[in-house]
């Protein structure tokens, strides 16, 4: 009985979703371990593996959007499962590329794939998740998406010594069309189609969760509700993408460091994102229902977080001492991290019937910033050698986007004819 509890319906596509989510960031994340032996072999500048670190970002921009109002159309079960194969078939081929523009196209396809992944799991988690734990659901599976960035870093380092740059990708290719197997099998888009689910579990869930022919988008008033939360996203995922892009090699090239050595410290970056994504999660649940008040809950916590990134990146303009840097670095992504919870959970609050369209809305924001912040980076570094100055624009942006969340408006749930 207990392990039919531990494994309920509920608490199973959580896991599963939790599993894309850490596959997902590996795949993503993972040519940036690479990049010193691809940079070499194809003798590309910090520009140009820049340019191949942001071309994931065209297409998955594009798709959020689209992604989401798929999710939100068609159901979570068929989008996913068609993105997955499409993701795991690109990461294979990135370990099959012969040159700069063969590895750039290999990361666009990436992009089309990974692209309606977290706005259609958004449409899952909406119909999947009570809503008391929206805030928590989303920093876990979040926090999962971060372990991948903690583990990618060795992970790869030791797949690379053992089968070279190009069998990693073709190994953790073939791993996601595993995921893509177990989820087509067992998800289903209602929660009440699925052969385990209790009638205890679907009294806790919301009843507008039909995953399935979803009511028509009013595009024109949902774009107005949701603009202030793409613009404070676009100014976190600046941050995001300059440490997912470029932290591996900052650790090699600025403090030469061997590639076990930069693995270990940017392994241990990325791992406080994850205690900042499931604390945040956990942290805004508690608040909302402390206080029953989403302002603080969702909000306040995000104007906390990014203030708090802001101010740990400080010391790294003072100072080159390896630890120092290590673990400013690490508190700057924790604050950050702590926002992915609340911001995550905004899309559901404001409008839980079109989340994942809402939730693609939000993440064009942070896929724009994916384009533009690691060739910016890229461009800095060539033309000054300082690895230091691209976190000048981060701890700007992130006073920006503190400033701008009191836009968001989580406390006011979306009415169809507004605007």
């Amino acid at each position: 009985m207990k392990l039919q509890r531990a494994f309920s319906a509920t608490r199973v596509v959580l896991i599963l979703l939790c599993l894309m989510y850490f596959i997902t960031y590996i795949d993503r994340v993972n040519v940036s371990t690479a990049a010193t032996a691809f940079k070499q072999d194809f003798g590309l500048s910090n520009t140009q593996v820049g340019f191949v670190f942001s071309a994931f970002a065209y297409p998955y921009l594009v798709f959020q959007i689209i992604g989401g109002w798929l999710g939100d159309r068609f159901g979570a079960r068929r989008t996913l499962t068609i993105c997955g194969l499409i993701w795991a078939a690109a990461t294979v081929l990135t370990g099959l590329a012969q040159g700069l523009v063969t590895l750039v196209l290999a990361r666009v396809m990436l992009g089309f794939g990974e692209g309606a992944t977290f706005p259609a799991a958004t449409r899952a988690m909406s119909s999947w998740t009570a809503p008391s734990l929206r805030g928590f659901v989303q920093g876990i599976t979040h926090s999962c998406a971060r372990l991948g960035n903690f583990v990618t870093p060795p992970l790869v380092a030791a797949l690379m010594i053992a089968v070279s740059w190009r069998g990693s990708f073709v190994i953790l290719g073939v791993a996601s069309f595993f995921w893509v197997i177990a989820w087509a099998l067992y998800y289903r888009d209602d929660p009440r189609d699925h052969p385990q689910i209790t009638p205890t579990e679907l009294d806790a869930l919301p009843s507008h969760v039909d995953g399935r022919q979803g009511p028509k988008v009013p595009w024109g008033p949902l774009v107005q509700r949701m603009w202030p939360v793409t613009l404070v996203y676009f100014c976190y995922g600046w941050t995001l993408w300059l440490y997912l892009g470029w932290i591996p090699s900052f650790f090699a090239q600025s403090h030469h460091l061997d590639l076990k050595s930069s693995a270990l410290f940017s392994a241990g970056v990325f791992f406080a994102g994850v205690v900042g994504d499931t604390l945040g999660g956990m942290v805004s649940d508690w608040l909302l229902r402390r206080t029953s008040d989403l302002r603080i809950a969702r909000r306040n916590m995000v104007i906390g977080g990014l203030l708090g990134a802001a101010l740990s990146l400080v010391p790294l303009l003072l100072t080159r001492d390896l630890v120092v840097v290590a673990l400013c670095l690490s508190l700057g992504f924790f604050f950050a991290e702590l926002t992915i919870g609340p911001m995550w959970a905004i899309p559901m609050d404001i409008a839980p019937a079109y989340s994942g369209t809402a939730s693609g809305l939000m993440n064009a924001g942070s896929a724009l910033a994916a384009i533009v912040s690691p060739v910016v980076g890229g461009w800095i570094i060539d033309l000054t050698g300082n690895w230091t100055l691209p976190f000048i624009g981060s701890m700007a942006l992130m006073v920006i986007g503190a400033a701008c969340a009191p836009l968001m408006r989580p406390e006011k749930p979306f009415a169809r004819g507004e605007g």
